[in-house]
C-alpha cells in the first residue's frame, strides 16, 4: 500500500499542502481550528506530522526566565535537569530570557531557537514565569514542564505538567518548630506579592492560626538581602513584640542578621532567626535554621515530565510535589515561657 503523504492529508483536511507543511513545521501563522483539523486528518491517515522534526530535534531547552543568572537555587534546578537529560541521551540547551507578564500570549516574542522548529524539541521553564508564557507555548505546540512554585498571576496548575517544592508544608513545619520552642511573637518577612513567598506565608499563617497566635507580616518590598535588613530594622525601631523571625529565604535571613547585629543584639540569645530553601544556611554565622528544599530533584522531574510528553503527547497532564525538611541549627533556640517579646535595643536605634 502506498504511504500517505502531506498531499493526502491536505485533501482530507480541505487545505493546501503548504498549510499542512506549515502545521508540521510548527509555524504559528496557522489558524488554531485549521491546525486542529489538519492534525485530525493526519491522525486518521496514520501520518506523523512531527516525525521529521522529531528526528532532527534532540535538544531540550531550559529557560531561566526573569531571574538572576547566578541564582543558587535555580542553578541547582538546572543541574538536576541537565543530569537527567544526559542520562536519557538528550542535550540540554540553557537560555536566559526576560519578558513582561502583561504581554498578550499571541504577541509574546519567543527566542528564535524556539520558533524555528527542528532545533528545540521541548522546554523546561525555570525562573519566574507567568500565564502568558504558558499559553504561548501551548498555542505553538511546544511541549513543556514548569516549576509551579514560581508562576505569577492566575493559572490552573492542573492543566500543565508542573513540579512543585512543598514550601507551604515546609513553612508550616518550621513555624510549628518555633512555636514548640516557646515563641509566640513570630514575624514573617518576605515579599508576599511574589508567589514563592506567598506560599511560605500561607504555611506560616496556617501554623500560627492553628496555635491560636496572630500571624504578623512585614509590609516592606525590596530585593532579598535589603528586604531582610530594612524589615528587621523597622520592627526593631518600632519596638514590635518579636522573639523569632521567619525569613522567606536564606538570602533575606542574611539581611536580618545584619540588622540584628547593628542593633547590638545577638542571635539566637536575643532573637531567633530562621530561613527558607537552605541554600546558604550552613555557611552563615551562626548556622541558620532553615527549610531544606531539593532543587536537583525538582530539575530531574521537570526533565522527566518533558521527555514523557515528547514520547506521548496525549498523556494526561502530570503534577508532582517534592517534600521539604526542616533543618535545625544554632540560629534558633527555645525561650522561657514568660520571656517578653520586646527586644532590648542599643542606643543606635
Amino acid at each position: 500500500m502506498k504511504r500517505k503523504s502531506f498531499k493526502d492529508v491536505a485533501k482530507v483536511a480541505n487545505v493546501s499542502a503548504a498549510t499542512v507543511s506549515r502545521v508540521a513545521k510548527g509555524q504559528v501563522n496557522v489558524n488554531g481550528d485549521i491546525r486542529a483539523r489538519v492534525r485530525r486528518a493526519a491522525e486518521g491517515l496514520g501520518v506523523d506530522l512531527d516525525q521529521k522534526r522529531n528526528e532532527k530535534a534532540n535538544i531540550v531547552a531550559f529557560m531561566l526566565a526573569n531571574r538572576d543568572l547566578l541564582h543558587n537555587f535555580q542553578a541547582r534546578v538546572l543541574f538536576g535537569s541537565e543530569a537527567y537529560c544526559a542520562s536519557q541521551d538528550r542535550e540540554l540547551l540553557f537560555m536566559s530570557f526576560r519578558y513582561s507578564a502583561a504581554t498578550p500570549a499571541k504577541e509574546l516574542h519567543l527566542p528564535r531557537t524556539l520558533t524555528q522548529r527542528g532545533i528545540v524539541r521541548a522546554m523546561i521553564l525555570g525562573g519566574t514565569n507567568s500565564a502568558n508564557m504558558l499559553h504561548a507555548l501551548r498555542d505553538r505546540e511546544i511541549p513543556f514542564a514548569v516549576l509551579g512554585n514560581n508562576v505569577l498571576g492566575d493559572w490552573n496548575g492542573n492543566q500543565y505538567d508542573a513540579v512543585y517544592s512543598d514550601d507551604v508544608q515546609g513553612a508550616f513545619d518550621l513555624t510549628a518548630h518555633l512555636i514548640a520552642d516557646g515563641h509566640r511573637d513570630i514575624w514573617f518577612i518576605g515579599d508576599v506579592d511574589l508567589p514563592w513567598y506567598a506560599r511560605c506565608a500561607k504555611g506560616y499563617s496556617q501554623s500560627m492560626t492553628n496555635a491560636g497566635l496572630e500571624p504578623r507580616f512585614s509590609e516592606i518590598h525590596s530585593d532579598d538581602h535589603q528586604l531582610g535588613y530594612l524589615a528587621m530594622r523597622s520592627l526593631l525601631t518600632r519596638r514590635e513584640p518579636v522573639t523569632a523571625v521567619f525569613a522567606g529565604s536564606d538570602q533575606i535571613a542574611r539581611g536580618i542578621y545584619d540588622a540584628v547585629r547593628q542593633a547590638g543584639l545577638t542571635i539566637p540569645d536575643d532573637m531567633s532567626v530562621a530561613g527558607f530553601n537552605d541554600s546558604e544556611g550552613a555557611l552563615m554565622d551562626p548556622p541558620l535554621t532553615s527549610v531544606r528544599e531539593f532543587p536537583e530533584e525538582l530539575g530531574k522531574h521537570l526533565a522527566e515530565f518533558v521527555l514523557r510528553r515528547i514520547q506521548n503527547p496525549d498523556r494526561p497532564q502530570q503534577q508532582l510535589t517534592i517534600p521539604t525538611r526542616v533543618v535545625v541549627r544554632q540560629s534558633t533556640r527555645a525561650i522561657p515561657a514568660r520571656r517578653s517579646g520586646v527586644p532590648v535595643l542599643d542606643r543606635a536605634l
